[in-house]
């Protein structure tokens, strides 16, 4: 039975599809249906005007139910390849042009969080928003010794809309793994759950500002990514202070070009900056929409990537790692052999199917877009062939990898944005040599012994006790053991003991039969005398069986 609040979050997601005619954008059966409900329930609800672009209802329509709706247009707004051009164009502004809450409340937020007036903290502070998105604005700002910042705040009652929506979501994956066939498969639960996790991370700016000067670091020391510095003297739980950084939009592709950036170079800067932060660090920014990404043009020919909103970051564990490296290097080597048996082995497809039956299929998913220009691959059919291999061999979804996913899935879409032409087999397949070669090299080896000798000394102390414990240990389970073939010892005697029971009783038995036959019947004396001899075996029988069983010592 659908719960009464996930019943009211339904109805507001139909009376607002009904107002803005979304239900009237494609002419699908199921969606006529549901049009005719929401006609019969709302019939006295005023409808937005029939000319607006079918884009700007589908965009106002996600800003009206919330962040993430918002969330799930801005990662639709840079699949251009995937969506028609005025709907992705429309929702291209959900990346930073969401309406912002009022001045009045955005400076009331910033002032109780940080238990003063705006003014005691900055020297300027402006009230008109810089950007706004799904869960927070932006306002230019100026510090005391004149710096030019950032002041980032999460937008009041936004937590509200959050919890409702992901009791829907929880409800919603809970139905689709108790009634789909592909249920247990697609793990909808534990995404959801992960997705719940990420998403009131996002919430807490304080996780922001340390993801942010993590990200930070770990590109201090190249020219491919730059980090704004973070101010942590302002950061609290709803307000984020940092440098204000300034470049052009990835998305304004005709600015890039008019500025004079080489557009291939920075194409190919942005295929090395995700596999540095997947493959160097394990370490990721994983909402790499357009909103969130920006380029330091005063250089163009070397044009340099700014990265802000480090709200959202993905991280993997070194198995992870070395699994996803093996794959990629495989695939980049037309290698499908290895990437069907990596598969198996990892446990990700059943070890039922056959590794041959697998390579042919993963062959017929990969072989046609190989060594194309991404302009040349049609996304959409590559991602229906995938989806029906997934099925046909139970591939169980990783729900430790879906921000990665998401992260390749905005990555493509920038890329194909950028530089059509790319090709990202050229480009991606130097560096993953390079890493594998790092992997193996001495100089790691020895790094990693030496970063393993303080462990190995500061456990060297402590040998005798693990020693003493082993022995101990050892001791109880030869305990255990000894206890337990006495107790099977006692209970083979028991069951003897009963069966030489039964034996006496039945010859004892079976000799006062005899007498009594014999008493009562003297001319039955043969069988008399045969059934009296059957009882005499069974009583010396069982009298043997006794006295072997060990009657008369002490179980213990």
């Amino acid at each position: 039975m659908m719960p009464l609040r996930v019943l009211r979050r339904v109805l507001i997601i139909l009376r607002v599809c009904h107002h803005w005619r979304l239900l009237d954008i494609h002419q699908h059966d199921a969606l006529r249906r549901v049009a005719l409900l929401a006609n019969l329930l709302f019939f006295w609800q005023s409808r937005c005007d029939q000319a607006l672009r079918r884009g700007e209802r589908l965009k106002n329509a996600l800003v009206e139910l919330g962040p993430i709706f918002v969330k799930f247009g801005q990662m639709l707004s840079t699949r251009r390849d995937l969506l028609p051009l005025d709907i992705a164009e429309a929702l291209a502004a959900l990346q930073d042009k969401v309406p912002p809450v009022s001045a009045a409340a955005a400076r009331a937020q910033i002032e109780q969080s940080w238990g003063g007036a705006i003014d005691e903290k900055l020297a300027q502070f402006d009230e008109q928003a810089l950007a706004s998105a799904s869960v927070a604005q932006v306002h230019a700002a100026k510090l005391r010794d004149g710096r030019d910042v950032v002041v980032k705040l999460i937008r009041p009652g936004i937590r509200a809309q959050i919890a409702d929506d992901l009791v829907l979501l929880h409800f919603v994956a809970a139905q689709v793994e108790q009634r789909h066939i592909d249920g247990a498969r697609l793990k909808p639960r534990a995404i959801i759950r992960d997705y719940e996790h990420t998403l009131l991370n996002e919430l807490d700016l304080r996780l922001e500002a340390a993801n942010t000067s993590a990200l930070k670091r770990n590109f201090a020391s190249g020219d491919l990514l730059y980090v704004p510095e973070v101010h942590f003297d302002f950061v609290r739980e709803n307000v984020l202070v940092m440098e204000r950084i300034y470049g052009i939009p990835i998305g304004d592709v005709a600015a890039l070009k008019q500025a004079g950036v080489d557009m291939k170079v920075l194409a190919e800067r942005g295929v090395k900056i995700f596999f540095t932060q997947v493959f160097r660090d394990r370490f990721f920014h994983a909402d790499m929409h357009p909103g969130n990404i920006f380029v330091d043009v005063r250089e163009p020919k070397n044009p340099r990537y700014i990265g802000i909103d480090c709200a959202i970051i993905g991280t993997l564990d070194q198995n992870d790692q070395l699994y996803l490296a093996e794959n990629f290097i495989a695939f980049f080597n037309r290698d499908y052999r290895r990437i069907a048996e990596l598969h198996i082995h990892s446990g990700w497809v059943s070890d039922a199917f056959r590794v041959e039956d697998f390579e042919a299929a993963v062959r017929a998913n990969c072989e046609p877009i190989f060594g194309k220009n991404l302009s040349d691959i049609s996304f959409g059919v590559f991602l229906l062939g995938l989806f029906q291999t997934a099925r046909r061999f139970k591939m169980e979804v990783q729900p430790q990898l879906v921000l990665l996913q998401k992260t390749l899935f905005y990555v493509e879409g920038l890329g194909r944005q950028l530089y059509p032409e790319l090709d990202l087999w050229q480009t991606a397949l130097p560096f993953l040599d390079d890493w594998a070669r790092e992997q193996r090299s001495p100089r790691r080896l020895w790094n990693e012994f030496k970063r393993s000798v303080p462990l190995l000394l500061n456990e060297l102390p402590k040998l005798p006790e693990y020693w003493l414990a082993a022995l101990k240990n050892q001791a109880k389970d030869d305990a255990l053991k000894a206890q337990w073939q006495r107790s099977e010892a006692l209970w083979l005697r028991q069951q003897r003991r009963w069966q030489a029971q039964q034996r006496l009783l039945c010859g004892w038995g079976l000799s006062l039969s005899a007498l009594l036959l014999w008493a009562l019947r003297p001319q039955l004396t043969i069988a008399a005398a045969l059934i009296a001899a059957g009882g005499l075996w069974l009583v010396l029988s069982g009298a043997w069986a006794w006295r072997k069983a060990g009657i008369g010592k002490t179980d213990e």
